[in-house]
């Protein structure tokens, strides 16, 4: 059976009032643009369609006018559940002004609800988001004071304590490939992500919706091998084609980077990375002294990003890196391609990544730290009115077997500098992040505790593990004052190590560390 071929204004003006969207994509990455972009144009022209209701995983957005920035209108939306939010600022606002409501969950979470609801399940059963803000004993996930109902509820099952979220119902789907043919079979293989496509169309078309697909080429029936097609055509309702390049990038970074793909030199094995020393290399440094040969790892957005360059200057080996949206091995992209990687050795759906992290495939995460307190709490997902998600932290960090924080120690503006194998303060920031109690839980550090869970916050001044306790100073820099730099800039006295050690001097000194993994593989 055809399917139908129309233009991005034809394909919106199928969109009603109230509808229920999901939107496919990560950051920048399979985000079907044109068709956000020509969504929010209609509504600004028109003022239709209202109050439609929008749900997505992974971040959307370049955090200023593409991907889901299109659609954060006054009266164009009136509900939004998602698990990071950081990349759009304007959805973020209305919330804030209680003008939508809606949710914040875990984006692995919300990848594996799409496949449950579209096998017709009454939600999704898992143990992630127990004891932090999601839970319903806490926040319940809600995004604002104007937000009803539980969409979480927490329930107990042989013993143990669970958390149901209950099903997503929806009637348009908005997805992005690279080739359809006539009968709307859809492959990927320019896009660096799978993420979950095949899920949604499911949901969708299994709950009597419509499914929208953005492509950048239309070739004849019987051309597509059938083991590449990730949407098959019995799925789709609808294909735009995109000629406008700049509206199918394959991510906000670069239009097209054939290494994502797994083509063409890898020049990264030819010339790794270096960085001049500095506090942030400093932190990056000490934790990649916790690299274990045979790891599979996942590293966060942003400093945690420097462990892999690090790894690579000190030529470590027998590392796995991996990142949320799918990919399995290779060197994980940074800023606006955060979520591909180059030369990756497998890329597998959102919500099979997920099962695997769930379930305790993960032997290390590397992580920002942005604020803790005493007990081990950490918050990166909300900041008075800033409310960047929770994305994937939660789901990583409660199900990884040792969980390493990496971040500054204070935040603000500072000049931090490396002279003479010591670390100098010539000024700090204003902003403490060890604070009485942080402002939102995203990583329950009681609760972790009670797994036994191994878990260090790394800051370039100041190495802290987790106890039953809470947190205890186990290292110091070379340099620093304990008062004056380290317990007076924080919120709280942690409990300080008998064996208080000063950091490795190889830290603070130029040039490779000559970092040398142990022979022993990992045990599991």
């Amino acid at each position: 059976m055809a399917v139908n071929f129309v233009s991005t204004a034809e394909a919106v003006a199928l969109i009603q009032d109230g509808d229920h969207l999901i939107l496919g994509g990560f950051i920048g990455s399979v985000v079907p643009e044109a068709l956000e972009r020509a969504l929010g144009e209609r509504f600004e022209r028109t003022g239709r369609p209202r109050d439609l209701s929008l749900y997505f995983a992974g971040g959307q957005g370049d955090g200023g006018k593409r991907s889901v920035n299109h659609l954060a209108q006054e009266g164009l939306v009136r509900f939004a559940l998602g698990g990071h939010w950081g990349l759009i600022p304007q959805l973020q606002k209305l919330a804030r002004e209680q003008k939508i409501q809606g949710y914040n969950l875990p984006q692995g979470v919300i990848a594996q609800l799409y496949r449950d609801s579209a096998a017709g399940k009454l939600g999704t059963l898992s143990h992630i988001g127990l004891e932090t803000f999601v839970d319903p004993r806490i926040e319940g996930g809600r995004i604002n004071a104007a937000t009803q109902g539980d969409w979480v509820q927490l329930v107990e099952l042989q013993g143990q304590e669970q958390l149901f979220y209950r099903r997503i119902d929806a009637n348009v789907a908005l997805l992005r490939g690279t080739s359809a043919d006539a009968n709307g079979n859809i492959s990927m293989e320019d896009e660096c992500l799978f993420v979950e496509n095949l899920a949604i169309a499911q949901l969708v078309k299994n709950q009597g919706g419509h499914v929208i697909v953005q492509v950048k080429r239309r070739v004849e029936c019987g051309q597509l091998d059938p083991q590449q097609v990730r949407i098959p055509g019995i799925l789709v309702d609808t294909v735009v084609l995109c000629d406008d390049p700049t509206e199918h990038m394959q991510t906000f970074g670069e239009a097209h980077n054939e290494q994502y793909c797994g083509r063409g030199k890898n020049h990264q094995q030819e010339c790794p990375r270096t960085r001049p020393l500095d506090a942030k290399k400093v932190i990056a440094r000490r934790a990649a002294m916790e690299l274990k040969p045979g790891a599979i790892l996942n590293l966060g957005i942003g400093l945690p990003e420097r462990v892999a360059e690090v790894a690579a200057e000190e030529q470590l080996q027998r590392l796995t890196l991996t990142v949320e949206p799918g990919a399995i091995g290779g060197t994980p992209a940074g800023g606006l391609s955060f979520g591909a990687s180059a030369y990756p050795e497998a890329i597998v759906t959102q919500d099979q990544q997920f099962d695997f992290y769930d379930g305790g495939g993960l032997d290390q995460a590397f992580l920002g730290l942005a604020q803790c307190d005493a007990r081990g709490n950490l918050n990166v997902s909300r900041f008075g009115e800033r409310l960047p998600g929770c994305g994937g932290f939660i789901n990583i960090t409660q199900s990884t077997r040792e969980v390493i924080f990496c971040g500054t120690f204070t935040a603000g503006p500072q000049q931090l500098e490396i002279t003479n194998g010591e670390l100098v303060i010539h000024q700090d920031g204003e902003t403490f992040k060890f604070v009485p109690q942080v402002e939102q839980v995203t990583f329950s550090g009681p609760r972790a505790a009670r797994q036994q869970k191994r878990v260090l916050y790394i800051t370039e001044r100041a190495v802290f593990r987790l106890t039953a306790e809470g947190l205890e100073l186990v290292e110091i820099a070379p340099g620093v004052d304990l008062q004056r730099d380290v317990l007076a800039k924080m919120a709280f006295a942690p409990s300080i190590s008998t064996e208080l050690t000063t950091m490795d001097a190889r830290l603070f000194q130029p040039g490779p560390m000559g970092l040398k993994q142990p022979s022993a593989p990992l045990s599991r």
